[in-house]
């Protein structure tokens, strides 16, 4: 769409489904479901005044629900290209759209095989590699697709499964596991290799999420080796080992397979176009542009740099830019912001304490429990904090972690204030809405400035903590 806008011929070549992993078995659906399990777990609470009687819950159901919001937004996509690649005025369209496989044939020519086994080749003065990923695949597991599933397969079961096994517990796993836990038809186990799930996040953040977690009846086998996976009996026996040698085998209706994602790049025969490949298999791009063809550019998981939608539609607008010359601004990852929809929800915007130490950048933080804030209060739900970090002389805002409800509408101000050099001072003169979310970060800063209205020696640590690391 950013080469139509600068009036370009564009020919678009997908393979699969339009929209892609993130519409079909990513963002879109999966955030559908998540709405729709917390929407249940809400109806099947008993502490708020009322008690709901006869809820029925059907699989079937909710899956329908969730294809049905996939539909919508699928069929927006498909309208607009097929708009677009209609000939209008006598004049040909911009836009060119192959259904089928492309690859490299040469540095400025492609393939493009069609389901049917047709070919056609095309020339091109710039190309903009955007195939995606999969998931990762462990060595030993035999992945079938129905009792053994990743993440592109797990909204195809037929039912909700009595109980499951999640290997992995970085983003995707921990959101899985919230969705089945809140349908509570599925008893769900996490298996983490790591001393504690979300190890990139900070062990406060990942605390609140356990816990939640545990409440919630799932186990986490923490620090644990998984030794073996297989069908037995229509079910999947699971060995786990402890750091001590330890070995317990335990069997569920299904596993999720959770490990990461891996380019889809294998395919595209970008050696004989001269493309430097990482060993991760994502193509080696400096600010989208490919190191060793300077007229491929890659964008989204292809690429070596964060894998999340909305990164992968920045680049993608910074690369068409680039190659025709509009000299773009540097894209900045600073002020990166990202949601997972856990329980709680939780957002996340720029450094926090770990990177913070780890790239050796002194920071103030506050930390301002869900307890004090209205909104979470009114909600009752007062599970989590806001956590904000600053520069110790300057105030420029560094990081934001909220956990809690309505976690994502903190994000974007704070990703803007970041992006754009703010300090502590611009949240604090900024008027927010109230009662609402919002409001705890305006609080955090006021804490760091030491103008706030709750007093951090009148609640103490547990409710509000400030200090420099």
């Amino acid at each position: 769409m950013r080469a139509l806008d600068l009036g370009k011929r564009v020919l678009l070549v997908e393979r699969d489904r339009i929209g892609g992993a993130g519409l079909h078995a990513g963002a879109l659906s999966s955030k559908t479901m998540w709405h729709l399990s917390n929407d249940y777990a809400v109806a099947r609470r008993t502490d708020r005044g009322y008690v709901a009687h006869h809820i029925e819950l059907s699989y079937a159901r909710v899956m329908e629900s969730v294809q049905c919001a996939v539909a919508e937004r699928h069929s927006i996509l498909s309208h607009q290209i097929e708009q677009l690649v209609t000939p209008r005025q006598g004049k040909d369209p911009l836009l060119w759209f192959r259904r089928g496989s492309g690859r490299f044939l040469s540095p400025y020519r492609v393939a493009v095989t069609d389901p049917a086994g047709a070919v056609e080749h095309f020339e091109a003065d710039h190309f903009l590699i955007a195939t995606g990923s999969r998931p990762r695949l462990p060595e030993g597991i035999a992945v079938d697709g129905q009792r053994i599933v990743t993440s592109d397969q797990i909204e195809q079961l037929s039912d909700f499964p009595r109980s499951m096994v999640i290997v992995g517990a970085g983003v995707v796993g921990c959101e899985y596991a919230t969705i089945f836990a809140n349908f509570q038809q599925t008893k769900i186990n996490i298996i983490d290799q790591q001393p504690r799930i979300l190890p990139f996040e900070d062990e406060d953040v990942a605390q609140v999420i356990a816990s939640q977690f545990e409440s919630m009846g799932i186990t986490i086998h923490r620090a644990s080796k998984l030794s073996r996976m297989r069908v037995i009996d229509d079910q999947v026996e699971y060995v786990l080992c402890s750091e001590d040698g330890v070995c317990e085998p335990i069997r569920v209706e299904r596993a999720l397979i959770s490990i990461g994602r891996i380019p889809n790049t294998a395919d595209l025969d970008l050696a004989a176009a001269g493309v430097a490949m990482a060993k991760s298999g994502g193509v080696v791009v400096e600010q989208t542009r490919s190191t060793t063809a300077p007229h491929i550019y890659a964008a989204g998981d292809t690429t070596t740099d964060i894998a999340l939608v909305n990164v992968a539609e920045l680049e993608g607008r910074h690369a068409v830019e680039r190659m025709f010359g509009l000299d773009p601004e540097p894209l900045r990852y600073e002020a990166l912001s990202s949601i997972m929809f856990l329980a709680p929800e939780l957002a996340t915007v720029g450094l926090n304490e770990q990177q913070a130490r780890k790239l050796g950048i002194r920071y103030r933080v506050a930390v301002l429990q869900n307890r004090l804030v209205n909104r979470a209060i009114a909600m009752r739900a007062t599970a989590g904090f806001v956590k904000l970090l600053c520069a110790p002389d300057s105030g420029k805002i560094l990081g934001l972690r909220v956990i809690g409800p309505q976690a994502s509408s903190t994000a974007q101000g704070i990703a803007f204030l970041i992006d754009r050099g703010g300090t502590l001072s611009d949240i604090d003169h900024c008027i927010h809405p109230h009662p609402a979310i919002p409001e705890a970060v305006q609080e955090c800063a006021r804490v760091l400035l030491g103008r706030s209205v709750h007093r951090t020696d009148v609640f103490g640590a547990d409710l509000i903590r400030c200090e420099e690391g």
